[in-house]
Parts: structure tokens; C-alpha cells; sequence
């Protein structure tokens, strides 16, 4: 008997590349993430029966097309297309040597399709999480935490635009490339985010989608290598990552970063993150990614949470505030600040925020100002500060932490 986890991880490996080599002889996203869909049921029932294939990603891939004929044949306006691609669509595509210098190709393709500039933001996650990452609607859904049928309406908008807009699987023109390239970094970043820290639920890190990122962001660096900013992204990731195991004790409370165990952080990924970034750096122009990259070696490096660089930490904010300003960027340097010159200059900067109405009811703002205001031994302020936090977030672990901060300290 094969065992299900078997079968879920070959088709997590192989569904990109199944459904890139159905999208380059059809087109239609939908069509063809129908057939890979059949294929998957079929390999399910099948190998279940006879055992996993010699080649898993060309038996897949020829039971898609036939699947993706049927489909084709039935429909009259598309008796042509089918007669000039029933032939070629019968053979394995990718299934030898090719496969290896493909692989990339095929992952950039369908970023760059999934992050099609008719689509929102939230669709471009949604549709890549599906089409290149191989998730499910119901993993989608569980991960975002909305029902089962509102991702698969979502998922089905997304083609239909796609659809209409005459979106192709093929890279875009020049003048849309570095746009859409950034796009697809854009979701793989959201997408590594969401997985780092759960915006709501039970659990503080998603790993599987935090990994899926990286896995997406690193088939991302190998398709262009020379992208300065996709190489700072993935070394994002890694040391940023690195410290999963030590951000959660066994029972899925938080633990900041100020008293988390660094003899568990992931020496591995840290020393891949700081190559990538001693690599990328001295090419030329440094991006948001880069210098995110670089803040989160900083504290990589660092052997405990008072031998900090501080002062180095605040000057890159400062760069990234000067590149990519956002308020996220200004809590952060709010803190660097802090720690580097004094608690007063850190809260300065976390006022300026509280007068933009998404901020006041932002957690995270809330957060940091408690923080600072609990340095600077304002401690009932701190108190409140704390509540007012807990009160606002939706992730059950982070409520947890802030109401506990909170009862260490007098309300008046």
C-alpha cells in the first residue's frame, strides 16, 4: 500500500511542472488545472494499486493530456487546436534530462502567469498557492481561514480574469517583465510572511507555507541568478527562518526574539543566507530585500540579544525607510531606534503612526509602543498599551504574549 504523505509530496514536486507542460500546448489555466486534477485522482486510485511509477511526473503528465484532450475534443470551437496538438500532447513532457534545465523555466512561467497584472493582490496569492505551489482550495483555505467554497470561488475568479484578459503561459514583453518579476516576489514574500507569523488562528507559524516560499523563492533564484533583489529575498528568508525552532515553546506559546534559545536556530540556513547576501551586496544597487536581508544577519550573527549590533540595525532602517518606506518599516526602526539611542526617540516615531486611523487599529503599532514605554519605565501606559494590543490581534499565540506582558505590570 502506498503510503498518502507518498503521493502528497510527488504532487507537491511535480504539479508546477505538470501543468506548465499542459499550459504550453493549451493555454487555458482552467482547462488544464482540470486535467492535472483528473491525473492526480487517477495516480491516487492507480498507485495506490500498483505502486509509484518509475517516472511519477510522465505518468502524470500523459494521463493530464489525454484528460486535456478529451476536454478539448468536446468542445466544437476547439476541434482545430485539438487536432494540432493531440500528438505532441501524448508524449511526456519534461520527463528526462530536459527536466533539469526546464524545472526553473517552468516555475518562473507560472509566477509571472499567476501574478498577471488583471488580477488583485490577494488573487495572485491565492492562485499561485494553487497552481505552482500545489496546494489544495482546502489548504488555501485553511491557511488564510476562510471556508473551503470562498477560496474555490476565489480560485475560479482568478481564471475566468485570467481567461479574459487573454493571459498567456509565456513570459511577459520586456516592458512588463521587471513589474511582474517583482509581483511574484511580492507574493512569495506574503506568502513566506503568512507562514512566519499566522495573522490569526492558533498557531504562531505555518511551516509548510513559510517552506513552500522559500522552496517557490529558491526556484525563483535559480531561474535568474543575476536578480539582485530575488537573491536578497531568498537570504531573507533563510535567516529569517532560521529561527523557527526557537520561536515557540512546546506548548505553541511565543517567545520573543530577546529570550529565544539561538543554540536552535538553524546554523545551516543561516550560513546560505549570509552567502547569498555577501554575494548580492557589493553587485551595485541595494533593494528593500537586500537590506532586510542584511538586518536579519545582523541579528543572525549576534551570539545573544545584548551583544546586538543596535546601532548598525538602525542605520539599514534608516536605508530602508529611504528605499522602501511603509509603516511596517517605521515600527521596526521604531525599535532599532530604541535600543540604539533611548526609548523616547523610538516612541517618537511610533506617535507619528498613531495619527493614521490603519495604524491606531493595527496590533503590532500598539506592541512596539508598549514595549518602548515599558524601557522608558512608563509602565502604566505600558500596561494599556499592552491590552490594547491583545485586544486587536486575531493570533491567539500573540494575544497570549501581550496579555501576559501586561500582567507583569501595574495598571496604575
Amino acid at each position: 500500500m502506498l503510503d498518502a504523505r507518498v503521493l502528497e509530496d510527488v504532487w507537491r514536486r511535480e504539479s508546477a511542472h505538470v501543468l506548465a507542460a499542459l499550459l504550453r500546448r493549451h493555454g487555458d489555466l482552467a482547462d488544464c488545472e482540470d486535467a492535472a486534477q483528473e491525473a492526480a485522482l487517477a495516480a491516487s486510485v492507480q498507485w495506490e494499486r500498483d505502486g509509484l511509477p518509475q517516472n511519477p511526473r510522465a505518468w502524470l503528465i500523459r494521463v493530464a493530456s489525454r484528460r486535456l484532450v478529451d476536454t478539448v475534443r468536446s468542445g466544437r470551437a476547439r476541434e482545430e487546436r485539438e487536432a494540432t496538438h493531440t500528438d505532441r500532447m501524448d508524449m511526456p513532457a519534461n520527463a528526462d534530462g530536459d527536466a533539469r534545465r526546464t524545472d526553473a523555466d517552468d516555475t518562473l512561467r507560472l509566477l509571472v502567469l499567476c501574478c498577471h497584472p488583471a488580477l488583485s493582490r490577494a488573487s495572485q496569492v491565492a492562485l499561485t498557492l494553487r497552481s505552482v505551489a500545489g496546494l489544495s482550495a482546502s489548504q488555501i483555505a485553511a491557511a488564510y481561514l476562510v471556508p473551503e467554497r470562498t477560496m474555490a470561488q476565489r480560485l475560479s475568479r482568478a481564471r475566468a480574469t485570467l481567461r479574459a484578459a487573454g493571459a498567456r503561459f509565456e513570459l511577459p514583453p520586456p516592458a512588463e517583465a521587471a513589474s511582474r518579476l517583482a509581483a511574484a516576489l511580492d507574493v512569495c514574500h506574503l506568502m513566506f510572511n503568512e507562514g512566519y507569523v499566522r495573522s490569526s488562528g492558533e498557531h504562531l507559524l505555518d511551516a509548510d507555507l513559510a517552506g513552500e516560499a522559500i522552496r517557490l523563492t529558491r526556484q525563483l533564484h535559480r531561474a535568474v541568478p543575476e536578480h539582485d533583489e530575488v537573491t536578497g529575498a531568498l537570504a531573507l528568508m533563510l535567516l529569517t527562518h532560521a529561527r523557527a525552532p526557537a520561536r515557540t515553546t512546546p506548548t505553541g506559546d511565543l517567545v520573543p526574539l530577546a529570550e529565544q534559545d539561538r543554540r536552535t536556530w538553524d546554523a545551516t540556513q543561516i550560513a546560505e543566507g549570509v552567502r547569498l547576501l555577501e554575494e548580492v551586496l557589493p553587485r551595485g544597487h541595494v533593494g528593500r530585500f537586500q537590506l532586510q536581508a542584511a538586518i536579519a544577519a545582523v541579528h543572525a550573527e549576534s551570539p545573544t540579544w545584548e551583544e546586538t549590533d543596535w546601532a548598525q540595525i538602525s542605520v539599514l532602517y534608516a536605508m530602508l525607510d529611504a528605499v522602501a518606506p511603509s509603516p511596517a518599516v517605521t515600527l521596526n526602526r521604531a525599535v532599532a531606534v530604541g535600543m540604539a539611542v533611548g526609548p523616547a526617540e523610538g516612541l517618537a516615531l511610533v506617535d507619528d503612526l498613531l495619527t493614521d486611523p490603519a495604524m491606531q487599529r493595527h496590533h503590532r503599532t500598539h506592541a512596539v509602543r508598549a514595549h518602548l514605554l515599558e524601557s522608558a519605565g512608563e509602565l502604566a501606559g505600558a500596561h494599556a498599551a499592552y491590552q490594547r494590543a491583545a485586544a486587536l490581534t486575531a493570533s491567539l499565540p500573540e494575544q497570549r504574549y501581550l496579555n501576559r506582558r501586561a500582567a507583569r505590570l501595574p495598571r496604575s
